[in-house]
């Protein structure tokens, strides 16, 4: 079974639209939260990838909108990897409000680009091995 890595956030006032709604726009920063804060609880942060000469450019972004979140809503962002981590991670997110209502299932699909070269590589083994737990 899959680990869960649950991350949860405030909707700030600046985040919704006219309608009073999360703007749909901003679901791609709260999902960059989720996989950015999961590959942290591995005890490597992005930055250090950056470091190591690695770059995570998402390269596919699937958003399925369920239920509107509003202002001041806390949303909890669960997050897992689905499919074989090698030279592509995907990352597939719910996100909820406190009522567990879904609010979006999104799947985000990265490639690990070597910074100099601008050539896509393979996953940084010790990377690898600590996010084996959440396939």
């Amino acid at each position: 079974m899959s680990k869960v890595f649950v991350h949860k956030l405030r909707v700030r006032y600046g985040e919704t639209d006219q309608m009073g709604f999360v703007y749909y726009g901003n679901y791609a920063q709260y999902l960059e939260v989720a996989r950015t804060e999961l590959i942290r609880s591995t005890g490597i942060t992005y930055a250090e990838l950056e470091k190591q000469g690695v770059q995570l450019p998402v390269v596919n972004l699937e958003i399925n909108y369920r239920n509107p979140a509003k202002y001041d809503d806390e949303l909890r962002l669960e997050t897992t990897i689905i499919g074989n981590i090698s030279r592509k991670i995907c990352f597939y997110t719910k996100i909820f409000k406190e009522d567990n209502t879904l609010v979006i299932e999104a799947k985000v699909e990265l490639v690990f680009v070597n910074v100099k070269t601008e050539k896509v590589v393979s996953c940084p083994e010790d990377l690898l091995n600590k996010l084996k737990g959440f396939q």
